[in-house]
């Protein structure tokens, strides 16, 4: 058996003390980073803190998005959703798949993550782990040092390749172990846990669900989830109110050919954008919420200007009566 891990990075501190632990064995690690536009764990997470963290180690890091794959395991989950959206168990069992066929291109002999048992209420109970590596296709072949000396020997430690002694129990979800540990190797700066994925966040849930409930499940609807105050104004249409000078441009870069955008004609406000189609009913009911969202919302007439992404052409200038906030409250994805 090769003395070569390949390793799930999220760029978050457990993925990190993961591997350090082996290469403190003198095990070669390769990293890879799987990148999914709305989640973030286990190999997932902050590109950025990713690479930083690849750096420090002194590991080779592969970023690979496998989003455009994962949306049709997201719309289904044969093992259910958590507590919002978050289908936590098909998440790893797609991953840790994607995982064993990049081992066999790297040639190293066993997966390494960054989990710890009873860290997560979903996807780390025992049973759960146990699951995830039988379904995966992983089992013996997926080393977790964090928690390793609570779990089964796996075959690189049957085999001598990583001594199991220098492994770690950690259990729980307290963080104090690993901090502990990051301070004996010297890791310091790490990414806060606070953070994690979007789709436990009931907000970013609720906006998933109305792209599901109207069958926009795309990565570019995905994309711009992220940003700005929305609105449903028809089964067909949504519009998107940015809500500081960041998010604002944030919103534009993301607005594709079709959108149609908006901007108040000398004052400042959101830039906002309905995607999806619309009639002039709905451009007047969208101008009204951008009007609202602005500190003018209490003027009598506002000038709002929309024009077409990618187009050329000059915009169109609307005199328009800020909505109510009954009016938008009405029509907030909620």
């Amino acid at each position: 058996m090769r003395r070569k891990a390949l390793a799930l990075l999220s760029g978050g501190l457990d993925s990190t003390l993961a591997i350090k632990l082996l290469l403190e064995q003198g095990i070669e690690v390769e990293a890879a980073h799987y990148h999914i536009e709305f989640a973030a764990c286990g190999g997932m997470g902050d590109e950025n803190a990713a690479n930083k963290a690849a750096k420090k180690l002194g590991v080779y890091l592969e970023m690979i998005d496998i989003t455009a794959e994962y949306l049709e395991v997201f719309k289904n989950p044969q093992y259910g959703y958590g507590a919002n959206i978050n289908p936590c168990i098909d998440c790893k069992i797609f991953m840790l798949k994607k995982a064993k066929k990049r081992m066999a291109e790297v040639g190293a002999s066993f997966l390494v993550t960054g989990e710890v048992l009873g860290q997560r209420p979903m996807s780390q109970r025992r049973d759960a782990l146990n699951i995830i590596s039988k379904r995966a296709d992983v089992k013996g072949i997926l080393l977790r040092p964090l928690c390793a000396k609570l779990l089964e020997p796996t075959l690189p430690e049957r085999e001598g390749i990583v001594d199991r002694e220098k492994l770690m129990a950690i259990t729980g979800r307290s963080r104090k172990p690993q901090m502990d540990l990051a301070a004996q190797y010297g890791i310091k700066d790490y990414p806060n846990p606070a953070g994690g994925c979007l789709l436990t966040d009931p907000g970013f849930t609720r906006r998933v669900k109305d792209l599901i409930a109207h069958d926009e499940l795309t990565i570019e609807n995905l994309q711009l989830l992220k940003y700005g105050r929305h609105f449903r104004l028809s089964d067909k249409a949504k519009l998107v109110v940015g809500r500081d000078a960041e998010d604002n441009d944030e919103v534009e870069a993301l607005a594709g050919k079709g959108d149609i955008c908006f901007r108040l004609k000398d004052h400042q406000g959101p830039f906002s954008m309905i995607r999806g189609a619309a009639d002039e009913a709905l451009i007047r009911q969208a101008a009204g919420i951008v009007a609202y969202h602005s500190k003018l919302r209490n003027e009598g007439s506002i000038r709002v200007d929309y024009w077409h992404a990618k187009s050329i052409g000059k915009p169109t200038a609307l005199s328009i009566q800020p909505a109510s906030l009954a009016e938008v409250d009405n029509v907030r994805v909620k």
